[in-house]
């Protein structure tokens, strides 16, 4: 094997291990990076979710107290009133939702499905807790979403949810008097719910993390070319001259010139004691003629 072969063999060993260990870490960091801007994205639908109920709450609801006592009118609930927000949002974002889902809910669509359940629960279990976060599978791919309780910490929700006789009758001659009914103070009775696809990030992920090691490997092959050929101009060819000249002086000819010798280096060196040797050999020649 000779000495070019054992370096490039090396030189591809060392960049195979490099490029595996740059590959894993650099894949890490890409998913890491896009889960946390889904995360930033949930979160910021959900602040914009709270800031409508805020709105519906302290300007809309007012206004529309004298009309109430005639007729419900649900978009002066800040629930109705987010869910509507982004119901017009997925008009053109259907793969993004929000929902505020409830056990017991007076509208029968903010009811909880099987999966949302479970996070009413975890809520339920551990009324410490301000948020939860997760990943599930959907037909459009995998998404995130982001949780927030809903508790009971203002008495005037009660006045709507505790029992049928207490709750307007106009709000009660729309839903009825099965659901929405029997919520306790500081009860947790549904989540706000913000469902964001990772698909897109995922697939910035993906195109970064091909874009990244695609300029490795060029960069390698580059390095590669260049590393060959100083190794050649350095060291092989001088090598070679070096040996075909000490294979000709061995067999007794003296007239190969000798190597100029310029430069500080190991090639340098060599070609001085290369070129001493050879004058010491011709001169015993000589006086052994």
């Amino acid at each position: 094997m000779g000495l070019r072969l054992k370096f490039n063999v090396v030189l591809v060993l060392v960049f195979g291990l490099g490029l595996g260990v740059a590959g894993a870490l650099s894949r890490r960091i890409l998913e890491a990076n896009a889960r946390d801007e889904v995360v930033r994205n949930a979160d910021l639908m959900m602040g914009a979710a709270l800031a409508v109920r805020s709105y519906t709450n302290r300007q809309i609801d007012p206004n529309l107290e004298l009309q109430m006592r005639r007729t419900f009118l649900p978009q002066s609930i800040p629930a109705y009133a987010a869910t509507e927000t982004f119901e017009a949002l997925r008009q053109q974002h259907p793969e993004y939702s929000y929902k505020e889902a409830v056990l017991n809910p007076t509208n029968p669509r903010d009811k909880a499905v099987e999966w949302e359940t479970d996070i009413i629960s975890q809520f339920r279990n551990d009324p410490e807790r301000k948020d939860f976060s997760g990943a599930r599978e959907t037909p459009t791919g995998t998404s995130l979403y982001l949780a927030r309780p809903i508790r009971i910490t203002d008495p005037g929700c009660l006045q709507c949810h505790t029992t049928p006789d207490v709750a307007p009758a106009s709000m009660v001659k729309l839903y009825g008097t099965a659901n929405g009914f029997g919520w306790k103070q500081g009860e947790t009775v549904g989540a706000q719910i913000v469902s964001v696809p990772m698909t897109v990030s995922l697939a910035k992920a993906d195109k970064a993390f091909r874009t990244f090691m695609l300029s490795l490997v060029l960069v390698f092959v580059a390095a590669f070319l260049g590393l060959n050929i100083a190794l050649s101009v350095l060291i092989i060819r001088p090598i070679i001259r070096m040996a075909s000249a000490a294979d000709q002086v061995s067999t007794g000819n003296f007239s190969v010139p000798e190597f100029a010798a310029r430069g500080q280096d190991e090639i340098t060196v060599l070609a001085t004691s290369f070129n001493r040797l050879r004058r010491s050999l011709e001169k015993a020649m000589r006086l052994l003629e």
